[in-house]
């Protein structure tokens, strides 16, 4: 077998994922991920860390998904069509960052802390799930947020200086036998309250304070939904903009026109369906 024919085989395993080598490639990557990702939650529990032989376990599936990592790493750069665009891609970077840490780890042993970068390892999931056709839906959001930055932004201000006078407000009317004890930390019970998260560890005890607690909380529900109704409405007065042209690559996520059938950036060919 010649290496082009090695290549182009190596390539319809990894990259195409509507054969049968390509779909059970994929599921083995998938179970590969979930458990490198599981072994390092695990692994951070110090009751199950504390279990005799629980790290010579542990430091196993490292080793041997980290591995396999390099080896498919190392193969997508082989065989992709256009290795360096894939390398600078999201998911080449992806790829690149989760395994690094473990071989720096060998050279220099201070840079032992960096292992927690090993569960970036969960975002290689949107690879195997395919879920980079969604990047044109996501770049959509991603304009409408950025059209309505500022009046968000006036409005983030807005509730920004509500927090501060209503904190203010608390501490004179509370006091601090009642736990505002300063302005800052009245304005941290103020932000809590009006966002109606109510952690509970400052609350009101005179009448009055417990009347403006409420109005907080009742405002809160109201505020909540301004961000939302501002990018709704961005959205919405712009249909045009809302049907996207352009289709994502699963491999890179590289957007192209959606009469493309090969990726301009990594070369990735367009399954038929997307």
């Amino acid at each position: 077998m010649s290496t082009n024919r090695l290549r182009d085989s190596f390539y319809t395993v990894i990259f195409e994922a509507q054969t049968p080598a390509g779909k059970a490639f994929d599921v083995a990557l998938f179970i590969t991920i979930g458990i490198s990702v599981i072994a390092i939650m695990l692994e951070s529990v110090p009751g199950i860390a504390a279990t005799p032989g629980a790290i010579t376990w542990f430091h196993g599936i490292e080793v041997l998904t980290t591995v396999l990592f390099t080896i498919e790493y190392v193969l997508r750069l082989w065989c992709s069509p256009k290795p360096t665009h894939y390398a600078r891609s999201f998911y080449g970077l992806i790829d690149l960052i989760s395994t690094l840490p473990f071989y720096l780890a060998l050279l220099f042993p201070a840079t032992g802390t960096l292992a927690i970068i090993r569960a970036l390892r969960l975002l290689r999931v949107f690879r195997v799930l395919k879920l980079s056709r969604f990047l044109i839906e996501g770049n959509l959001l991603w304009q409408s947020l950025m059209r309505s930055s500022r009046k968000i932004g006036v409005f983030l201000f807005t509730v920004v200086l509500l927090c501060v006078v209503m904190g203010t407000i608390m501490y004179t009317v509370e006091g601090p036998e009642h736990g505002f004890t300063s302005i800052p930390l009245s304005i941290y019970w103020a932000i809590v309250t009006l966002t109606t998260v109510g952690y509970g560890d400052i609350a009101p005890g005179t009448v009055l304070g417990q009347f403006i607690a409420s109005a907080i909380m009742i405002l809160g529900y109201a505020i909540i939904a301004v961000p939302t109704g501002i990018v709704t409405v961005d959205l919405a007065t712009n249909p045009k903009e809302a049907k996207p042209a352009s289709k994502a690559c699963e491999n890179c996520g590289h957007t192209s026109p959606t009469h493309f059938n090969y990726c301009p950036d990594c070369g990735t060919e367009f399954a038929s369906n997307v």
